[in-house]
C-alpha cells in the first residue's frame, strides 16, 4: 500500500509540472537509471534510437524515448502508477513528437477513469477497460502485452478488444543460455493482427514491424524474428487467397445495364454491358446486347458504375494484409516504389502461386546513399560503383524501377540512371539534397514523386540544400504560396517536363492533412471511413497537422497548399502525365483524385490518373488499365454514378481480379473493416 500511494503521489507531482499548451523540453524529462532496460530502436539500414522502461524508487513504471528519425526528432517519457489488477491506474505522458505536443493524460480515482489524448477525451467507469494510450514510447505497448498474457481477451479504453494469439517461439541464444523467445500476435488493433514478442518470462522483449523495437543485446536477432513473424504473416494471408481465388469465383460473368468508364477515350458511358471468362474481357456492348456463357454468373449493374480496377502509384506495404486491403478498396493494380527487395519477391511470387490475394505488384527498391539521414529499408551505396551495382541487382530480381533518395550523391544519379534504362528499369524517386528537380529529370528521372519536390524547381536555395531533413516538408510550407506558377522558371519548368515525358506522382492528399489540419482530427482522406476501421486505428489517425514552426502561420500553411493544388492544374494543362498515388495505407487514393478535380481535372482525367495513365507507365496498356475486349478481367462495380461523384469509388460493390469475382462485403470483412465508406 505504501509503494501504491508513494507511486500515485509521485505521479501527481509529476503531472503538475507538465503544462497542455507547452511541451515538456528534452532537458526535463525522466532520466533512465543505470539499471533501467534498454531498448533499441533499428532498421534494415540503421539504429535510429532508444528507449528505457524502470521502476522508480516510488514503485511507479517510467519510460523514455529518444529517436532522430530522417531528421525528426522525438523525446518523451511517461509515468505509469499500475493497479492491483495489473492495469494502467496513472499515465502522465509528455515532451514533443514530429507532430507537436504528445502530452497525454489519463487519471483514475473513485469517480472514475478519465482521458486526455491530445486527440481524444473520455471518461468511463472506475472498473473499465485497460487504457491504451494514443502517444508515448513504443515500450508501453509492453504492459498490455504483459496483461493479455494473464488475463486473455481485455476490452480497452477508450473502445476496442484485443485477443491474444500464438505465434510460436524461436529459440534465442544469449549471455545466459538459450532464451525462448515467443511470438505472440494481438488482434482487434489493427487490420492485421499486431506482433509482439516476450521472453520467457513474460515481458516484453520486441516489437517489429518496418522499423523495430528490441530489447539491448537482442538486435542481431531483429532479421530473424522478423522473418518469423512474417511468415506466419504469410501463412494467414495464403489462408485468406485461397477463400477467394476459388474456381467458382473465376466463372464466366456479366455485369449488364451499367455504366462504364472508357479510360482510353476519357469519357462515361449509359447502359452498358460487359463479359468476362477465363480472366479476359470478352465482349462490351450495349446492355441487354450479351449473354453470359455456361454457367456463368450475371451482375445488376443498375445504379452503378464500372471502373476498370484501380491503381494506386504510390503504395509501399508491409504484409498481406495491406495488400488484401488494397484490394478490398478496388485495387487490382499497384506500384510499390520502394520496398525492400524480399517482399517484392515474394509479393510477386505469392501471388502467382495463388498464395497471396493482392494487386499486381510493380515494384522498385530504394537506393540511398550510406548516410545519417538515408531511408529507412534502403539499399545503402557509398560510391557511384556500389550504385549502379545495387540497379544492377534490382534488374536481376525482375523488378520494375528504382528510386532514388533525397541523401543520394547527386553526382551518382546519372551514370546510375543510364545503367537502369540500359537494363530496362525506370527511374523515379525525391530529388536529392542540393539537386533542383530538372537537374533530378536531366540526370535520367523518368518520374518525380511527391508534389513538395516538383514546387522546389522554385524554392530557396537553403531549402533545396537540406531537402533531406524536415526542410522537404517546411520549406513547401513557408515557401510555396509565393511561387509564380506563370513566372519564366516554373513555366520552362513545366514545359521541359511535358517535352521529356516526365511523369508526376503528386501524393497531394498527405499535405492536405499536414498543412491544412489543425487540431487533431481525421485526415480528409480517412473521414469517409470513419466507423468502418478499427477504433484503435482510427483514434490513431486522429492528428494535427505538420506542427507550425519558426513564424510560419496555419494561413502560410494553406496558401502553400492551394499553390501546390493549382500546380497540379497546371501540370495538366501542359499535359504532364500524372500518376495517382497516395504513400499511405491506400484508403486515400479517391481523395487524391478528388484533388485533382479540385485543380481542373475533368472527373475522367482525373479517374485516368488511376487507371490507364498507371498501366501506360508501368507499360502494360495493351492488358490492363481500360475495359476493352482481349484485356485481362480487372474491373471494379461501385455503388453510385461516378460521373457524378468521385466518392461513389469507395463504395465497393464487387471486384474482379484477373477474373476472380469477389464480393466487396466480404473482402472488407477480411481485411479487418467494417461497414460501406460514405
Amino acid at each position: 500500500m505504501t509503494r501504491f500511494l508513494l507511486a500515485a503521489l509521485a505521479i501527481s507531482t509529476f503531472i503538475s509540472a507538465a503544462t497542455a499548451s507547452e511541451p515538456v523540453p528534452k532537458e526535463s524529462l525522466l532520466a533512465p537509471p543505470a539499471d533501467a532496460t534498454r531498448y533499441v530502436i533499428v532498421s534494415d539500414t540503421n539504429t535510429h534510437g532508444d528507449e528505457w522502461r524502470w521502476e522508480t524508487e516510488e514503485g511507479a513504471i517510467a519510460f523514455r524515448k529518444s529517436q532522430t528519425l530522417r531528421g525528426w526528432i522525438t523525446e518523451t517519457d511517461a509515468l505509469v502508477v499500475m493497479g492491483y489488477d495489473g492495469k494502467p491506474l496513472r499515465i502522465q505522458i509528455r515532451g514533443i513528437t514530429p507532430r507537436g505536443n504528445a502530452a497525454e493524460e489519463m487519471v483514475t480515482d473513485e469517480n472514475g477513469i478519465r482521458w486526455d489524448s491530445g486527440a481524444d477525451t473520455g471518461t468511463a467507469p472506475p472498473d473499465g477497460g485497460f487504457y491504451l494510450t494514443k502517444g508515448g514510447p513504443d515500450a508501453m505497448f509492453g504492459m498490455l502485452v504483459e496483461y493479455m498474457l494473464d488475463k486473455g481477451e481485455v476490452q480497452l479504453l477508450p473502445t476496442g478488444t484485443a485477443r491474444l494469439r500464438d505465434g510460436g517461439t524461436l529459440s534465442i541464444e544469449d549471455d545466459d543460455g538459450d532464451l525462448e523467445a515467443r511470438l505472440i500476435f494481438i488482434e482487434g488493433l489493427q487490420p492485421a493482427p499486431t506482433p509482439v514478442w516476450v521472453d520467457d518470462k513474460g515481458r516484453h522483449l520486441a516489437s517489429i514491424s518496418w522499423m523495430g523495437l528490441i530489447r539491448e543485446g537482442y538486435q542481431e536477432h531483429f532479421k530473424t524474428m522478423r522473418k518469423m513473424q512474417e511468415e506466419a504473416a504469410q501463412q494467414a494471408a495464403a489462408s485468406v487467397a485461397r477463400r477467394f481465388l476459388t474456381e467458382d469465383a473465376r466463372r464466366p460473368l456479366l455485369i449488364d445495364n451499367v455504366r462504364l468508364f472508357d479510360a482510353e477515350a476519357g469519357r462515361f458511358l449509359e447502359n452498358q454491358a460487359v463479359t468476362t471468362q477465363d480472366g479476359r474481357i470478352t465482349a462490351v456492348g450495349p446492355a441487354g446486347s450479351l449473354k453470359v456463357a455456361d454457367g456463368g454468373r450475371v451482375l445488376d449493374g443498375q445504379g452503378k458504375t464500372l471502373v476498370p480496377g484501380l491503381w494506386d502509384s504510390h503504395k509501399h506495404y508491409g504484409n498481406g494484409y495491406d495488400l488484401l486491403a488494397n484490394v478490398a478498396t478496388g485495387m487490382t493494380s499497384i506500384r510499390s516504389p520502394g520496398n525492400a527487395l524480399d517482399k517484392l519477391v515474394w509479393a510477386k511470387k505469392a501471388r502467382a502461386a495463388g498464395n497471396l490475394l493482392s494487386p499486381e505488384v510493380f515494384g522498385a527498391i530504394i537506393i540511398d546513399q550510406d548516410h545519417p539521414l538515408s531511408a529507412q529499408g534502403a539499399s545503402l551505396v557509398s560510391s557511384e560503383e556500389e550504385t549502379i551495382a545495387a540497379v544492377q541487382k534490382a534488374a536481376d530480381a525482375d523488378l520494375w524501377g528504382v528510386k532514388f533518395y533525397t541523401s543520394m550523391n547527386p553526382e551518382w544519379i546519372a551514370p546510375a540512371a543510364a545503367e537502369a534504362h540500359r537494363l530496362g528499369l525506370n527511374v523515379l524517386g525525391h530529388v536529392p539534397a542540393t539537386m533542383r528537380p530538372l537537374e533530378a529529370v536531366r540526370a535520367g528521372y523518368d518520374e518525380v514523386t511527391h508534389l513538395n519536390f516538383i514546387i522546389m524547381q522554385d524554392l530557396p536555395q537553403e531549402v533545396v540544400d537540406v531537402s533531406n531533413t524536415a526542410a522537404r516538408f517546411e520549406g513547401p510550407a513557408r515557401s510555396a504560396k509565393d511561387v509564380d506558377l506563370d513566372g519564366p522558371v516554373m513555366t520552362e519548368f513545366v514545359a521541359e517536363l511535358k517535352q521529356r515525358g516526365t511523369w508526376v506522382d503528386p501524393t497531394i492528399m498527405i499535405f492536405e492533412g499536414f498543412f491544412l489540419n489543425d487540431e487533431p482530427q481525421l485526415p480528409p482522406a480517412i473521414v469517409p471511413y470513419a466507423g468502418t476501421l478499427p477504433a484503435v486505428l482510427e483514434r490513431g489517425l486522429k492528428t494535427g497537422g505538420y506542427p507550425l514552426f519558426g513564424d510560419v502561420t496555419r494561413d502560410d500553411f494553406r496558401k502553400s497548399y492551394e499553390k501546390m493544388v493549382a500546380l497540379i492544374g497546371k501540370l495538366n494543362e501542359a499535359e504532364v502525365p500524372i500518376v495517382a498515388g497516395t504513400d499511405g495505407m491506400g484508403l486515400e487514393l479517391v481523395r487524391e483524385i478528388e484533388i485533382y478535380e479540385q485543380a481542373g481535372m475533368s472527373k475522367a482525367q482525373a479517374l485516368q490518373t488511376a487507371t490507364i495513365n498507371p498501366a501506360r507507365l508501368v507499360g502494360i496498356a495493351d492488358r490492363t488499365g481500360s475495359i476493352t475486349k482481349g484485356k485481362e478481367a480487372d474491373l471494379l462495380l461501385v455503388n453510385g454514378d461516378v460521373s457524378a461523384e468521385l466518392g461513389a469509388l469507395r463504395r465497393v460493390h464487387t471486384v474482379v481480379s484477373d477474373g476472380y469475382v469477389m464480393d466487396g462485403n466480404e473482402l472488407r470483412a477480411a481485411a479487418g473493416f467494417s461497414g460501406m465508406p460514405r
